[in-house]
Order: structure tokens, then sequence, then C-alpha cells
């Protein structure tokens, strides 16, 4: 079995040019300013070491004189007392540029990382490994960069500050040169090694930090509080909660007793080797072989000598453990999705499709999850043209609405072919294709903005545009209790933020509705369950409203109601993913079969 190396795999230094290059990215201005504050860093404390030596000899000389001078002396003094304030001016300065790049560089990479979420597919959302790693990314991305950019440039200090400490301990030996290196590296090994474990231990416990984030959130969202209320839920999260913080938490306190532990046995090797070369200057000087200016000035070296040493091989370490946590970033922004894989194969899509006016097609499309064998859609086939309205019918999880997530592309089939006049929607240019839908989803999003800006989301480039929200509005039936409320379509919703309004479910239905009509040139309405939470007085109106403004559009519905069913001009029936039935409402009657089944319990309950 081989034996594992104390020290650290230098190849894991990989990200440090990408980090660097992402810093000078950020801000070249600051990121030089820091270059050069650090040089400058690396060569004032030996010289600082060098004018004591000075100042010290300088008074020797002056007290074994017969006419003492102390100018020499003084000026030696000024000479320090400017070091000084240049060093503290440079220090100063380091921790400027560090605070403003922090800021910008946080801000970058927590960008980077959202704008990579733009273009994954919506199937990575649903994908428990993908949020493993979008978390790690998010968890310590935005400092690790800049962590990274300190330590390689202390670690150029401190090298600066060793060639320096280094030239001037020659002079008195070689052998002190090497002690002085040698003194530091029990303790590196120790942290290395420890930053590896604790690196470790970060990456396989993700999933249990994601539950604690969860149970936070259904703890204290007001959006969940009436079920943990009502239903007593909260001790029983909150003790779940403890219970995971209580087994991470011990994990923590162990590494962090070993590290302790080793760190201290080990860093006392490096104090006995500071005191060895103490005590070998202290007999030099007694000897005579050195001046009282020279021990001074040896052991002011050996001290900052072995912190530097210390420093630079910390650095080194810290580099190894920020590129582990770097790998985690550049993984998840490097993940491979459909988006990326078909512009690089074919380039951008297609502004239109051969054939306008020929509709939506289906053909024999099938779909399954990833990581399921089971169909989600099976060989499903259907053809809606422009003024046609289609219906579609079955019991929950019968794959509606995955196959409305098929033809918006969100989802891409397993097999068959989506295609919108003539042309496959995988070849259709995303925000032209996307631009052709108006769409509602059962679970529209209730967005804490204003009521304009809820609607105004149907159309992002139109987002401001007062009067298209009042259009829209129009058309979605929102507009009257809109224009009721204290500020109209300028009124915050929501209870996040001050001032903030609550609808009903209705209400917001009819905002999200309004939201499908903001796209003008959308000539597919796709209704997933939209009137799930009006009265039926309310779902009559919408969906002749509905009807009226769709007569050029094309309409895919899908509802529970059979009395707004009715109304499309073509029904499918799906079950367990496959079309059982298809047909208007009085041929499917007239089939007897599964969709007058359903029909016919429906309306037993009215009567």
């Amino acid at each position: 079995m081989a034996l594992r190396s104390p020290f650290p795999d230098l190849s894991a230094l990989r990200y440090t040019r990408r980090a660097l290059s992402l810093v000078w990215a950020t801000s070249p201005g600051l990121t030089l300013s820091f270059g050069g504050l650090t040089l400058l860093a690396g060569l004032l404390p030996a010289s600082l070491a060098w004018v004591g030596k000075h100042i010290v000899d300088a008074v020797v000389a002056a007290m074994g004189s017969a006419s003492p001078d102390p100018r020499p002396a003084l000026t030696w003094l000024g000479v320090e007392i400017g070091l000084v304030v240049a060093l503290a001016a440079t220090q100063r300065g380091i921790n400027l540029c560090q605070s403003l790049l922090r800021a910008l560089l946080g801000q970058r990479v927590n960008a980077m990382i959202l704008e990579k979420a733009l273009t994954l597919d919506l199937s990575h959302f649903e994908d428990s490994e993908l949020y493993d790693k979008l978390t790690r990314a998010r968890r310590e991305a935005s400092t690790r960069p800049l962590s990274l950019v300190n330590r390689s440039y202390g670690l150029v200090q401190n090298a600066i500050s060793l060639l320096s400490y280094g030239a001037l301990l020659i002079a008195f030996s070689p052998w002190a040169a090497l002690l002085l290196v040698l003194g530091g590296i029990p303790s590196f090994v120790a942290e290395t090694k420890f930053s590896g474990e604790a690196f470790r231990l970060f990456k396989w416990r993700v999933p249990e930090a994601r539950m604690q984030m969860y149970l936070e959130t259904v703890l204290s969202r007001e959006d969940h509080v009436k079920e943990v209320k009502l239903f007593g839920l909260g001790p029983m999260l909150l003790a779940r909660y403890q219970e995971i913080f209580d087994r991470l938490f011990a994990e923590d306190r162990n590494l962090t007793i070993r590290r302790a532990f080793w760190g201290f046995a080990l860093g006392l090797l490096g104090t006995a080797s500071f005191y060895g070369a103490y005590g070998w200057v202290v007999l030099a000087t007694v000897a005579g072989a050195i001046t009282l200016g020279q021990m001074t000035m040896y052991l002011l070296l050996f001290k900052q000598g072995q912190q530097a040493v210390t420093s630079s091989l910390s650095s080194i370490g810290g580099m190894v453990e920020d590129n582990l946590y770097l790998s985690n970033l550049y993984e998840y922004l490097e993940h491979d999705t459909e988006q990326i894989r078909r512009l690089r194969q074919d380039g951008p899509g297609e502004l239109q499709g051969p054939t306008p006016g020929d509709g939506l097609r289906f053909e024999q499309v099938s779909f399954a999850y990833p990581g399921t064998a089971e169909p989600a859609l099976q060989e499903v086939s259907f053809h809606l043209r422009p003024g046609q309205s289609l219906a579609l019918v079955g019991e929950n999880g019968s794959g509606k609405t995955t196959l409305i997530k098929l033809l918006t592309r969100l989802y891409t089939p397993t097999r068959g072919r989506v295609l919108l006049d003539g042309l496959d929607l995988r070849r259709w240019d995303e925000e032209a294709l996307r631009r052709r839908i108006g769409v509602i989803f059962q679970d529209f999003n209730r967005y804490q903005l204003s009521v304009g800006e809820n609607v105004g989301a149907g159309d992002v480039e139109h987002l401001e545009d007062e009067a298209r929200w009042k259009e829209a509005a129009q058309q979605g039936l929102a507009a009257p209790f809109i224009e009721a409320l204290p500020e109209g379509y300028r009124t915050q919703l929501g209870r996040w933020f001050k001032d903030g309004r609550e609808l009903s479910g209705g209400q917001w239905q009819k905002v999200a509705l309004a939201r499908a009509f903001m796209r003008e040139q959308a000539d597919l309405l796709v209704l997933d369950e939209p009137t799930a939470a009006m009265d039926a007085e309310a779902e009559a109106q919408v969906f002749e409203h509905v009807r009226h403004l769709a007569r050029d559009r094309m309409v895919i519905l899908v509802s529970h109601r059979f009395s707004t069913v009715r109304m499309a001009d073509r029904i499918l029936v799906l079950h367990g993913g496959t079309v059982v039935e298809a047909g208007s409402h009085i041929e499917l009657l007239a089939e007897n079969g599964r969709y007058a089944h359903l029909f016919r319990l429906q309306a037993a309950g009215y009567q």
C-alpha cells in the first residue's frame, strides 16, 4: 500500500491562475495597487531591522565616545520613523484594496452563479445533485477567490521578506538561514492536512446543510406559517433542525480539537528552532563575534523570519484549501446544459418556422424524467392550428403539466418531436420561441413586487410599460380590482415589504392571467388550471372572455372542471402518460368512454 505524502498536492493549485484572472477582470486598478503595496510591504520589515542595527550601534558608539554625539543615532531614528509610517500606510492601503475588492468580487461571483442558473434546464432544478453543486458554489465562492489572491500576494510579500532576511542572515551563517526555513515546516504539514479534511467534511454534508436551510424557511416564511401553527409542527421541525446542528457540530468539534492539538504540538518544534537560534546569536555576541547592534538585528530577523516562513507555508496550505473550494464554483459554472450543447452543435436558433400558420404539432412524443424508468408521456401526437383550442383532461399524474413543459421547451422530449410552424422546438431561437407563448402555470409565481410589475413580468421588455399593464389587465379581467387598490398599479403586493397588500386566490389568478396577455406577439396561450381559485361565475366569465380574445390564436387549456373543458374545440384525455381518447365534447360523450364517465361523475355532484 502506497504511503500518502504529508505534503499538499500542488496540482490542487490549478485554479489559482483563474482566480487571479477573475480578480483582475473585476478591477485592474485595485489589483495593481494591491500588488504594488504588497511588494513594498515585503521590503520594509527587513529595512526596519537593518536600520535598527544602525541605531543600536550608533548608541553604543556614542556611549563609548569621550564626547558623545547623538546625531547619528537620531538620524537613523528619523529614518526608522519614516519607514514605520510607510509600513503603516502600506498596510492601510492593502486593507483598503482588500475591502473594495471583497465587495466587488463577491458581487461578480454571485452574478456569475446566477447567470449560470439562467442557462440551466428545468430538469437541473429538479436534480438534488445539482442543487448540492449550487449550494457548495454559493456558500464560499464569493470569498474564496479574494482569499486566494490575498494568500498569493501574501506569499509574494513573505518571499521578498525572506530573501531580504536571508541576505542579512547569511552574513552570520548560512545554517541560520536554513534553520529559519525548517522551523516552520511542522505546523505547515498539520494545517494542510486538516484543511483537506475540513473540505471533504464540508463537501459530503451539503445535503444536510440544505435541509437546515429548508427547515429555516418553513419555520420563518409567511406562506408556511399557517399550517405550521395549526398543525403544531413548530416544535417537531425545530427539534429536527437542532438535531442536524448537533450532528454537524460534533463533527466540527472533533476536527477543531484535533487541528488545535497537532497545530500546538508541531508548532513547538518551530518555537524550539527559534530559541536555538536565539541562543546561538547570544553566545556569538558574548564571544565578541558580532556587535550588540548585529545581535539585535539577527534576533529581530529570526523572529520576523520565522513568522514569514510560517505565513508563507500557511499561505500555500491556504491556497490549496481555497483551490479545493473554488473547484466547487468552477464545477458548477462548467456544468454542461442542453442550451450550451445546442449552441455548440447547431449554432444560433431559427427565428421562424418554414411553414407559418401550421401551428403546433406533437409527433410521437415520449418523455421520461431523469433517473426514472417509467415514462411520464408516451407516444403523444396531435395537431393544433391557429384559431383552435385544445383541452387536456386526466387525473393528477397523467402527464398534462409535463406536456405543457415540453411545448414551452422547459423539457426536451426523450423521443419524438414538438414542432411549431414546421420547425422542431429544439431548433428555434429561445427568445423568439418564448415571445410566441403566453402561459399561466397552476403554480404561478406571486412576486413581492408592485401589481403592475406582477403583470409586466409576462414580457420583460415592457416590464415598466404602464399602458401595456392596463391593456393586459383588461384582457385578464384584473383591471377592476387593481384600479380599486390604494395606489392602483403601483400598489406593493405581498407581506415581505412595507405597505404590502395581499390578494385573494382568485385575484392572484387574474393577475397571472393578465401576465399571460402581456406578450402581444403570443399566438399560443397555455392555461394550466387558470381558474382553480375562482368561483364558478368568475370562471365562466374568464373563459368566455379568453375564447373571444383567442379567435386567431391557439389555446391549450388544462382544467379539472368539465364546464370549462367542454368549450374547447378538441379534447385529449390522458391516462398514465398516454392519450386514450380524443375528440370534441359531443364526440367523447357519444363514445361513452373514460371522458364520459368522468363528466357524469362531476355532473352528478351538482345535482
